[in-house]
């Protein structure tokens, strides 16, 4: 583990080193190289934890998927009397993958005479899920209050699979705002900040090409003054606050669609490629059919 980390750290920093050098030749400043550096290695980072979460995500869905087939399968077990260290081992099976190598893990420690409270606590600290912590913690109640294990299993395997449905077609209630959420951050904000952009562009264009009022003596209901805004800020403006927006929305996608707001950071990047490509298609689009009118 130690010497995963330090590898990641090595190819961070040699990561950074590249970016923060070919920056210096462009600007030939320290800071902005200094600038780049700190935040290409910043993004690595969070590139990395990223990574890892969402594998360590994947990896606890399969596993709750298939728990209830493996539950079920166990009660099964111990119905045609088996022990329980015996029911468990039987009950791994290839298709289970990956919980089948945390079966064999858990059975074996049972085996050699490991307290089955115990063992069952193991694996559920090395699975790493709520929802099958709470399913272990009730599993070692009923194993406790002496109760028949075999019918609480298959129990709480019929309602894991309840709940799984149930799990599905609140996703599938909930699709239209998860598709309008995506289509107004990526389709319609941009092309909003777009024309926004453009009018800007032309007003100044517009304004600058006037004479000076205050030295005419023309008396017009409105006064026109010059816009003190900058373009070049209006550009910066609208590119940081779409991907602010981005971020925002990704995580909000990922509490409605999954209930955990890190489980919409994998959507970041498609957001942020599409807002950013329709807020320069339109720009080019309506700038083009805006210049050719003035």
């Amino acid at each position: 583990m130690k010497k995963d980390l330090i590898k990641k750290i090595i190819i961070g920093l040699i990561f950074s080193l590249v970016i923060s050098s070919i920056t210096l030749l462009f600007y030939r400043k320290i800071w902005p190289s200094l600038f780049a550096f700190g935040l290409s290695l910043s993004v690595f980072f969070v590139y990395e934890y990223l990574k890892e979460y969402f594998k360590t995500s994947a990896r606890i869905k399969k596993i709750e998927d298939v728990f209830p087939d493996f539950l079920q399968l166990m009660s099964s077990n111990l119905r045609a009397g088996m022990t329980i260290d015996r029911a468990m081992l039987l009950s791994s099976r290839p298709e289970f993958a990956p919980l089948d190598e945390e079966i064999l893990k858990t059975g074996r420690d049972i085996t050699i005479g490991k307290n089955i409270d115990r063992a069952l606590l193991g694996l559920a600290k090395r699975i790493g899920s709520s929802k099958i912590d709470k399913i272990i913690f009730l599993i070692i109640s009923g194993i406790r209050s002496g109760g028949d294990l075999a019918i609480l299993l298959e129990q709480t395997s019929r309602g894991l699979r309840d709940r799984s449905i149930l799990e599905k077609k609140a996703a599938s209630s909930i699709l239209m705002y998860v598709i309008f959420i995506f289509l107004a951050v990526s389709i319609f904000a941009p092309a909003l900040f777009s024309l926004s952009n453009v009018l800007v562009t032309v007003l100044t264009n517009i304004f600058s090409g006037l004479p000076d009022i205050q030295n005419t003596n023309i008396n017009l209901p409105f006064s026109l003054s010059k816009i003190n805004i900058s373009t070049t800020f209006v550009f910066y403006f609208s590119i940081f606050f779409m991907i602010t927006i981005d971020i925002l929305a990704a995580m909000v996608l990922g509490l409605v669609n999954k209930g955990e707001e890190r489980q919409g950071l994998k959507f970041l990047p498609i957001l942020i490629v599409l807002s950013l490509t329709v807020f320069f298609l339109t720009r080019i689009i309506v700038g083009n059919f805006v210049g050719s009118l003035f």
